[in-house]
């Protein structure tokens, strides 16, 4: 599963037979870099090929996908930004993605907290991110930029289809008691990357890390600190880990503690 997360985050949404078995990055050379005028046609198409609508979606790409931060990184203001985001929502390339205050009681503070961004396919995520930004060598055939660009991001870069992921694992997991409201929360001071209530009542809490290292208890504490201090009152909390747990936390696992990996996201093949 870990092998079909990274494929998944460049790949995903795009119509071509991938062989798992040969290394991503020379997938990518193959089927993207060496393809470069032809996927970037149908981008174009698909875009419009507007150099300021290209500049929002690699800023949306790099960061951390809130529209203030995004607009910064293409260095445009807030009403422009908007504008290209309408733009680019009307044609199905990003949406929106508001904060789940419903779920912790916050309503009214939807306006006080920016908006996330959310790429429709992961292939378009992974395009303005590496591909579009630095296009001049890659179109010359010179992908020494890009390779050195991807492997110094590349684990942070899945980090957030992985989250997208756990969600997805999260509705299929807890079938007994199906989700009924599921989404995130985030505000200046948090980041919580699954909120939920099954139809029973219970509220599910949740963060998902992609590191090459195994999560501490400290990782747990966060968690519930941050669900505490917005008097959100958790039945069970949940933390995915792609290296597993330490045994400090694995003793913690119980009714109450889920510790998921990246085999449970089997559940969605």
């Amino acid at each position: 599963m870990e092998t079909a997360i990274e494929y998944f985050t460049v790949f995903g949404g795009v119509e071509i037979e991938i062989d798992t078995n040969k290394p991503l990055i020379d997938l990518i050379k193959t089927h993207i870099l060496d393809d470069y005028n032809s996927f970037k046609n149908k981008i174009h198409n698909q875009t419009g090929g507007y150099s300021v609508d290209h500049a929002v979606l690699t800023g949306i790409a790099l960061g951390d996908r809130k529209t203030t931060t995004s607009f910064k990184r293409a260095h445009v203001s807030f009403e422009e930004g908007m504008k290209c985001v309408e733009n680019l929502c009307d044609k199905g390339i990003i949406e929106i993605e508001s904060p789940q205050n419903y779920l912790v009681n916050k309503r009214g503070n939807e306006n006080k907290v920016a908006k996330k961004l959310l790429f429709t396919t992961p292939f378009l995520r992974f395009w303005f991110a590496f591909v579009s930004p630095i296009y001049k060598g890659i179109k010359e055939g010179d992908y020494k930029e890009f390779f050195t660009k991807y492997e110094n991001k590349k684990s942070e870069f899945s980090d957030f289809i992985f989250e997208e992921l756990c969600m997805e694992t999260v509705m299929d997991y807890f079938k007994e008691d199906p989700i009924d409201k599921i989404g995130k929360y985030w505000d200046q001071d948090r980041d919580i990357n699954i909120i939920a209530k099954t139809k029973s009542g219970k509220v599910l809490a949740a963060n998902c890390k992609y590191t090459n290292s195994k999560l501490k208890k400290a990782e747990l504490n966060k968690l519930v600190n941050d669900c505490k201090s917005i008097n959100l009152d958790v039945n069970t909390y949940i933390l995915f880990s792609k290296k597993g747990f330490t045994s400090e936390l694995k003793s913690q696992k119980s009714d109450t503690l889920k510790l998921l990996t990246p085999r449970n996201l089997k559940i969605l093949v």
